[in-house]
């Protein structure tokens, strides 16, 4: 009989405030985080950015404990979804891969094969696919897979993105509608829907599907409010957490926040449509920057939808998502993996210099800029970066 493992795939958080500068190392050493015209120049940049952003983001996650929970709260999601499965009749065990930190996608490998596992689901924890998220952590996949005749001989298959799945669709509308209920004026409430960005050229120059699948995603939500819960509320959508100074995806969550606060709305009910687990985007980023631009634009009532975490429903839907898989649907990991045709990494087809939101042009050139600048520091002990604040 089979042995089945389920292989959760997620991003990774620092756990410790001494974790935070290896973490945003391995984050910013992916070329699909930032993507460079020389791989040489990949880890050196990233080095420089861990270094310079270290101190802003320890602050962060001080203000949320000192760590993300994102290993754990995965971790409960994961014996959630290995109980409901064993308690169907499936004979799985789950397994946990990271790809910026522990316990990273090896150590998942290691433990399957251990474990003799002969048939893998993969299960990206990110609903919608995007070439930096889910991509990023199916080519790791293969990476490893590619190298490992051991692991190479299983039978692994994917689930690309699930974005419409009855089970996240109607678990999102349900949480939504208790924080309706919450308000002083439900019927008058906005809803607010704010997704992790991605940068503009992702979508245009790459061909990312990532916007197109949070836009549909946001509407089945809306249709279930109305036609399932009776809801017919206001809202809108906006992307957060940009970095660097390429266009990102608009509209940007804060710009919009001051647009509510100015159009009148009073009562804002915020929803985390990206994310499937209290982490630094929700715990900080919008719990206390995004609540205090609403307040100071005239929110009164800040209502934020919790994220996903192990709710039964959501948890259901996982489950239902790794038997379809076993049952015939899913695609190989070779497919999963595969980029966008118009996306490529090393080399990037043409090297230059000028003025425009390719973001292959711009962080070529910020990542000589600064690169430059820090040479400049260690030689003479001053320079640009002292003056702006970074050293």
């Amino acid at each position: 009989m089979a042995r089945v493992g389920v292989l959760l795939l997620n991003l990774g958080g620092p756990e410790r405030i001494k974790d935070v500068g290896p973490f945003l190392y391995n984050l910013f050493s992916d070329p699909e985080i930032i993507r460079l015209p020389v791989r040489a120049f990949q880890k050196p940049l990233a080095w420089l950015i861990s270094l310079l952003r270290s101190s802003k983001s320890q602050e962060a996650y001080r203000s949320i404990g000192g760590g993300s929970p994102l290993r754990r709260i995965t971790e409960q999601q994961a014996r959630e979804l290995q109980s409901y499965l064993r308690n169907i009749g499936i004979d799985a065990t789950t397994y946990v891969a990271m790809r910026y930190w522990h316990p990273f996608t090896e150590s998942a490998v290691a433990d399957m094969k251990a474990d003799g596992v002969s048939d893998v689901v993969v299960l990206p924890l990110y609903p919608h696919f995007s070439i930096s998220t889910s991509g990023s952590s199916f080519r790791e996949l293969k990476r490893l897979k590619d190298d490992d005749d051991e692991f190479a001989e299983l039978s692994i298959r994917c689930i690309r993105s699930w974005f419409d799945h009855p089970a996240y669709v109607s678990s999102m509308a349900e949480l939504i509608k208790k924080q309706i209920l919450a308000c002083d004026l439900p019927q008058e409430s906005h809803v607010f829907f704010t997704a992790h960005g991605v940068p503009k050229s992702y979508v245009e120059e790459a061909g990312d599907p990532y916007q197109d699948q949070i836009q549909n995603c946001s509407l089945l939500i809306v249709d279930q409010l109305e036609n399932s819960l009776g809801f017919t509320n206001s809202f809108s959508l906006a992307y957060q957490s940009r970095v660097g100074p390429e266009e990102w995806l608009k509209p940007y969550t804060e710009e919009v926040l001051e647009k509510l606060g100015k159009a009148g709305v009073k009562e804002l009910v915020v929803v985390p449509i990206s994310f499937v687990s209290e982490h630094i985007e929700t715990l900080q980023e919008i719990d206390i920057e995004y609540k205090e631009i609403a307040q100071k634009n005239g929110i009164v009532n800040f209502k934020r939808v919790p994220a996903l975490d192990i709710y039964p429903l959501f948890i259901e839907g996982l489950a239902d998502l790794v038997s379809s898989c076993l049952n015939g649907e899913g695609i190989s990991l070779e497919e999963a993996s595969k980029l966008p045709e118009r996306v490529k990494l090393y080399p990037q087809e043409k090297w230059q210099w000028g003025w425009n939101n390719s973001s292959e042009v711009w962080n070529g050139r910020v990542a000589m800029i600064v690169f430059l600048c820090f040479l400049m520091e260690l030689l003479i002990g001053g320079g640009p970066l002292h003056q702006i604040g970074l050293l």
